[in-house]
Parts: C-alpha cells; structure tokens; sequence
C-alpha cells in the first residue's frame, strides 16, 4: 500500500523513536508510539499524538512481537508503519505483513530486504551489478574441505568464515593456516545455527588492515536513486561502531563519485526503495562490499549535516509514492560532520550502566547537535542497546569539527549513570585520529593496550 500517510505508527523505542516522531510532525503526519512497558514513560511518548503499550520490557514480547506491533496499528487506525533501526526494521517477513494488512511499511520490498540480508545472494548480486567485493567463495562452503582449503590457498590467507545470515559481529572467525581452516568452519556453521537458525558459511580473503566506509543511498517507486556520499566508521569495538564521520577521510572525490554511482545504479536493477546503505572494506585504495543494510543508520545524522537532506523525511515521502526530490547533481557535500555514540555504560570494563537520570544537560553552541531521548528523572531501562545519546559536531573542516566535538564532550552532563563519554573524548584527543585514516582494529588495540 501507497499513497498519503496521514498517521503513522513508529515501530521502535529510544533516540530513533523520537527522531521519526519530530520529522512526522514537520510534514503534519499524526503519530502512534509503540512502546513497552519499561518505556512507558519515554519523552517520545508523551510526545505521541496517540501511545499504545504493545507488551511486557523484554523485546521478545514487545518490540519484536510482530501481531502486537499489527494489532496497535490497527486499533488506532494509523495507515503506515516506519521500523526505526533495529528490531524489526530488516525483518522481511514483518515487512510482508504490513504490507499485506493494507499499511505502508517505510523502507524497502521484503524482496529486497531478504535478498540483502543473505549475504550471499547480496555479494552475488553486487559481483552481478559490477560493485566491488571482497575475493572469496561465489557461494556456501562447508562439505567438500578439499575444496575450500584449494580455494582458500587460491586466495592467500589469511581467509574469513562468515555466517550468511549474520550481523553485529557474531558469526564469524579468522583462520590464518589450512590446518585451522576445518575448525573454523565447524565452529562458525554451529554459532550461525545457534545464532541465527541458519547454519550456512562462506568465505572471503581477511583484509589485516581496513577501514569500514560506507555509502548511502536513497531510491525512489520511479526508478531514481542517488548517493549521498560516504561515512567512515572505523573506530570500532567488537565490531560496534563508536565513531562515525561523514565524509570519510582520504578518499577522492573521483573514488567516492565512481563507487556511489556503482551503488545507485545497483539500487536501479534490485528494485530496491527507500534509504539503504552499502557497506564497504576499504584498503590500499580498493574498496570491498561486505553487505548491505536496508534501513535507516544510527550514524545517518553526519550525512544530513554534510548534505543538508533529511533522510528520515525523504524515507517517508518515498514511502507515500513520491518521486525524489533531489538528483545526483543537486547532493554537494558541505564541510565535516562526526558522530559519538554515549553509551550507558562504564567506560573502562564496559559494563552496561541501567538506572536513573537524575541530571542531564545537552551540550550547545555552533555546530552542535544532539539526537537523545534524554530527561531529568529518565530511567534507563536494563532490557535494550545501551546507546542513550547522539551527539554530532559538525564544521567547514575535520578539524573544526574535532574540536567542536572536544567542547561539546566537555560541556555534556550526565549524572546518576555511568557513560562512555570519558572514552569518546580519549578519542577526540588522539593524535592518531586527528590524523584520521585509522583501520578498524585501531580502537580495539588502543583499548587493549591502555585498559581504557
């Protein structure tokens, strides 16, 4: 279903909640917050022209509970249903649904959603649509181990067993020798199948030393689609993102144009609708798609800044039926943007730090922004990510906006919870990240070295 959205459901809790709830609000679209119980008494609820409490704090029973997310829509007679990040935002059989009970669901056709989140068939279809990809098998690997090991030799070790239908860095596992290659695989088809309930592995040359840079994209029911330009994410730990920038350091405008085009005009042949992001390996000057992400990225508010488009509003007009607004040639990219994540956490064992706020002040000044869900008495529950706060600096160089982000760490308060944020200023006062072009084993190592 398309057409005009005049009331939507938002399917999602937290910073992301409120973010799809302030751009409904400025194109004069009604809202329903779907929230649980542990959520009951979040800003974006209060802030909902209507709020329905969809189940009990753990997300099995709520955020994840697909006839409760339906049935809430339903009874307040919203007509589309935006999924956030997370949950059930690259879910296709939820997608399926809600197109099949008459809403519209913002993002992509479940076709696209379950061929991207196969990796496989999405590295089969970036080799069919000429986008760059890491060497490896064409497809599963596992039986046949003479195979794999003749295929591995081909491709230098050390070689990667990933898990075709894995995510957030589980289900995968180096092997640096043939005689570690059987194991590897055993081991990683048995915690994909834990996991994921989905046992398939493939395998790819294990680059030492990249970096993650990523490329955005926004396509439309009308066969348009455009590139907004790159994020680095390479600081990085245990695969989370912590750091993201926008746009990524070192690379050419000639690179950056070359490979976005090749990711527009792949969303042009897959039929793929909405904002969706391709993500690359970056290394001695190459880059390698590793997969695909079809919905809206924590880290899409470094592309806004960069970019001036508000991705959240252009997923929701695609969504309705409407055509682009903008053509390749109208996206100029202006300045520097970064992103730290804060996390409710101890910033030296990691430990995750639920409990109440009792004070927060957010950080201002020129360009500062600030994407939380954050109050005065806010309780931060124990049952989600621990991420409670965005915080974006932006500036006409990678420098201003370093030092932006410096003042703003300083001047961010708050109290009653532990938080990453002594972390995230270590981080603005490297001098190896003011020089940028960092791999994504940079921050781990620095960690393991320092203990903080």
């Amino acid at each position: 279903m398309t057409g005009s959205i005049e009331k939507l459901a938002i399917a999602n809790r937290g910073e992301i909640a409120l973010r799809i709830l302030r751009a409904c609000q400025e194109l004069n679209i009604r809202t329903v917050a779907l929230y649980s119980e542990a959520d009951r008494e979040a800003m974006y609820v209060r802030l909902a022209d209507e709020a329905v409490c969809i189940g009990p704090a753990a997300a099995s029973e709520s955020y994840l509970n697909i006839p409760s997310v339906i049935a809430a829509a339903e009874v307040t007679n919203a007509n589309a249903i935006h999924p956030g990040y997370g949950f059930l935002s690259e879910n296709a059989d939820f997608a399926e649904r809600v197109v099949e009970s008459g809403f519209t669901f913002i993002g992509p056709p479940a076709s696209a959603i379950r061929t991207m989140g196969d990796k496989i068939m999405a590295k089969q279809a970036m080799v069919e649509n000429n986008v760059p990809c890491v060497p490896g098998s064409t497809g599963a690997v596992g039986a046949d181990i003479d195979a794999v090991s003749e295929l591995a030799a081909e491709i230098g070790y050390p070689v990667i067993i990933k898990a075709a239908g894995g995510g957030g860095g589980r289900g995968m596992r180096v092997a640096h020798t043939e005689a570690s290659l059987r194991d590897a695989i055993a081991l990683t088809q048995s915690e994909a199948e834990a996991a994921f309930g989905n046992a398939t592995v493939y395998l790819e040359k294990f680059l030492e030393r990249p970096r993650h840079v990523e490329f955005q994209v926004l396509a439309d029911t009308h066969g348009n689609a455009i590139h907004l330009g790159d994020r680095d994410c390479s600081m990085q730990r245990r695969h989370q993102k912590v750091v993201e920038e926008a746009p990524a350091p070192g690379i050419s405008d000639e690179s950056r144009e070359r490979v976005g085009k090749l990711c527009a005009d792949a969303c042009k042949r897959i039929g793929y609708v909405g904002a969706g992001t391709f993500e690359f390996l970056y290394q001695d000057g190459e880059f390698y798609f590793i997969e695909m992400n079809t919905r809206i990225q924590v880290e899409h508010p470094v592309t806004e800044l960069i970019t001036g488009i508000d991705l959240v509003k252009e997923q929701i007009k695609v969504a309705s039926g409407q055509p682009l607004e903008y053509t390749q040639d109208d996206v100029v990219l202006q300045g520097h943007a970064i992103e730290c994540r804060i996390n409710a956490e101890d910033s030296k064992t990691f430990m995750p730090s639920p409990g109440k706020v009792t004070q927060f002040h957010a950080p201002g000044g020129p360009g500062i922004r600030v994407d939380s869900h954050l109050f005065d008495g806010y309780t931060v529950p124990p049952h989600y990510d621990s991420m409670i706060a965005k915080l974006i600096s932006s500036g006409s160089t990678r420098d201003e906006a370093i030092r932006r982000m410096r003042r703003a760490l300083g001047e961010i308060f708050i109290d009653g919870i532990k938080t990453n944020i002594p972390l995230q200023l270590q981080i603005m006062n490297d001098p190896s990240f003011g020089e940028g072009e960092l791999s994504i084993h940079y921050l781990e190592s620095k960690i393991s070295q320092t203990g903080s």
